[in-house]
Order: C-alpha cells, then sequence, then structure tokens
C-alpha cells in the first residue's frame, strides 16, 4: 500500500482529511484475487501512453442500450464486480481502436456497459466530488491497473447530484473511464477534450483527475459498470406426430434464435418444408429467404425484434410465424419467457 496524498483527494475527490484519519491508506491492492486478463504486457511491447497522450490510443466506446427498460435491474453489485473486472488488451479493429479496455472476465454471462453521470459543484462549492476509490489490480511499472469507486462520500457533490434525482446514478463497483469539464451555464456544453484515466492504477488515476482545474463548476463522468446479460427463457414445442418432447432454453438477450438453437443441438428446420425462394428443399443457409426455419409464436412474441419488410411479405399468411434465422430474442435488453412451435407446417 501507499500513503494518500491528502491535499489531492480533498480538492479534487472531496473525501476530507478526517476520512483519511480513520481510514489511513484507502489504496488497497487486491491484485492476487482480482481478475485482471492482461494478455499483452509491457515485457511484450504494450506500454501505457502517458496521460497526456492517451485521448489518441484510449477511446471511449459506449455501448448499445435502449430506451423503456431500467438497465439497473442487471446491476451485479459490488463483490461480484470486484471479482469480474477485467483489463484487455485490443488490437485494432474496424469495431474498436487499439487499446486497453475494462471489460469482464466471464464475458459470456456479464458485459461493461457505460454510464455518464454530470456533477455539479453548487451544492458544496468547497468540496470535491465526493468518491472514494479503490485499486483493485495493478504494481505494474507501465502503471495499467483497474481502479474502482468504493464508495460515494456523504455530503459530497457526487452524492448531491444522486440525491438530485436523474436516471444515472455513481454506483459501488463503477471504473471512472473519462473526465470531461463542461461548461458553467445550463447548456453544460464540453470543455476541451475528455481525460481519460480508463485501465490505470490507483496514482495513474489521481493524476488524471488532477487535469481537471480545481475551480472546476460541472464535470461529466464517464463510467463503466458491469451488469448481467438479460436472459429469455425459450420453451419449445414440436408436433405432436413427431414423438418429440418438448425442450426449455436459456438464451442470452440478443442472440440469433436460428444460430442459439441450433449450436444447443436443437432440430429446427423442417425437412418436408419447400422453400419459399425455390419451391425446392433444403434450407439458404440463413438468408432469410426459404423460410424453413420458421416458428410460431405463441407467446412473448414482445420479447423479438420487430419483422424486417422482407420478412413481413414472406409471412403475410401467418403472421405469429416467424423465420428464426431473423429472429433476435431479448429484443431491447428485455428478459422473460418466449413460447414456440417448431415446424408449424405439421401442426
Amino acid at each position: 500500500m501507499k500513503s494518500v496524498c491528502l491535499p489531492v483527494l480533498a480538492a479534487y475527490m472531496g473525501v476530507g482529511v478526517q476520512s483519511f484519519a480513520t481510514r489511513p491508506a484507502i489504496k488497497t491492492n487486491y491484485a492476487s484475487s482480482c481478475s485482471f486478463a492482461l494478455h499483452a504486457s509491457s515485457d511484450n511491447g504494450m506500454t501505457r501512453e502517458p496521460l497526456t497522450g492517451m485521448r489518441e490510443t484510449i477511446a471511449v466506446k459506449p455501448s448499445k442500450t435502449f430506451l423503456g427498460v431500467d438497465m439497473n435491474r442487471y446491476n451485479i453489485g459490488f463483490e461480484k464486480s470486484i471479482e469480474q473486472w477485467s483489463a484487455d488488451v485490443h488490437v485494432p479493429s474496424s469495431f474498436m481502436d487499439e487499446g486497453i479496455y475494462l471489460g469482464a472476465r466471464d464475458k459470456k454471462s456479464f458485459f461493461a456497459d457505460i454510464v455518464t453521470v454530470d456533477i455539479s459543484r453548487s451544492p458544496n462549492p468547497n468540496g470535491g466530488l465526493g468518491l472514494e476509490l479503490l485499486e483493485i489490480a495493478g504494481g505494474r511499472s507501465d502503471g495499467i491497473g483497474i481502479t474502482v469507486i468504493e464508495n460515494i462520500a456523504q455530503g459530497g457533490n457526487a452524492e448531491a447530484s444522486i440525491i438530485g434525482g436523474g436516471s444515472n446514478t455513481i454506483l459501488p463497483g463503477d471504473s471512472i473511464v473519462a473526465l470531461q469539464l463542461l461548461s458553467d451555464d445550463d447548456s453544460k456544453l464540453p470543455l476541451g477534450e475528455a481525460v481519460v484515466v480508463e485501465c490505470l492504477d490507483y496514482d495513474g488515476t489521481v493524476a488524471g483527475i488532477q487535469q481537471i482545474p480545481s475551480d472546476w463548476k460541472n464535470i461529466r463522468l464517464t463510467l463503466k459498470r458491469l451488469r448481467r446479460k438479460p436472459k429469455v427463457v425459450v420453451k419449445l414445442q414440436y408436433p405432436p406426430d413427431q414423438g418429440e418432447e418438448d425442450i426449455t432454453l436459456e438464451l442470452f438477450a440478443g442472440e440469433n434464435l436460428r444460430r442459439a438453437m441450433l449450436t444447443r443441438g436443437v432440430k429446427l428446420n423442417d425437412k418436408f418444408s419447400r422453400r419459399f425462394d425455390s419451391g425446392g428443399t433444403g434450407d439458404c443457409g440463413a438468408e432469410g429467404t426459404c423460410a424453413t426455419c420458421v416458428v410460431s409464436v405463441t407467446r412473448g412474441e414482445d420479447l423479438l425484434n420487430k419483422q424486417s419488410i422482407q420478412e413481413q411479405q414472406i409471412l403475410v399468411k401467418n403472421p405469429r410465424w416467424r423465420l428464426a434465422c431473423r429472429a433476435v430474442v431479448g429484443y431491447g435488453n428485455q428478459e422473460g419467457e418466449l413460447t414456440l412451435k417448431v415446424n408449424p407446417r405439421q401442426w
């Protein structure tokens, strides 16, 4: 452990000196018990850029969320977040810039979502953010690590922003990704470039916070928060003549129905069905043209994505049917139960 510089945190984080008297070192290294999945290290040529240059290499990538669903229902809590946080090195691709990004250790069950919170200094002009930080992975010479929010200090401006309302709040276990200075007026326009502190150890995170002028009035925090992936329970019913027992599957929201069923060994395509496009047998390989993978939705239709115009035209005579190859379960990050009849032409 390293001792904490009291003036820095009192000015920037808003944690009083008295708090440190009872908690002399809030910088704690849990690296031995935390997932720190760094797939490339400084020994392999991967080094962390200085704070002044990080904006070019570490980008903030908001995750896709949907209106109408309270994503906080999928929060996993502080202790589980500590276990699951991971730092992953990504090579450049069309989906993501090169850099080191926070994510979940178990990416099948959890994901890192983006939350933004605006904090005003007006409730406590002499105070700071009012956050206590905890380093859960670090100790590297290049400054790479994982630092999370452990507590929201009482009487701080962060606590005031939460009490003031809003759909986005700060929770223990969140990790600060970036800080953006905002204008003093009601427009709260971004001023200058954001300071990015993703995947930094405690010292690097505090150094990033220090880049924000000490007389700030409004600031925007971009946070990453671990959440479990929503699940949909899918009950599959087969035609009585097939002699197949009903099957119940548990799928993650966002999975393609046809692909999910086939990878789990579920019989899907109707071998007796004539193709919609050519009139022959066989399937189109998930091109959405043959209609041999159709299912009939008897419950939970709202848990599937909306039909495309092409799918509507193909299934115009059977509005409750869906092309499994074009259906995505858990649309809008919803959870629930879905009941489908497989091979509906045989019922």
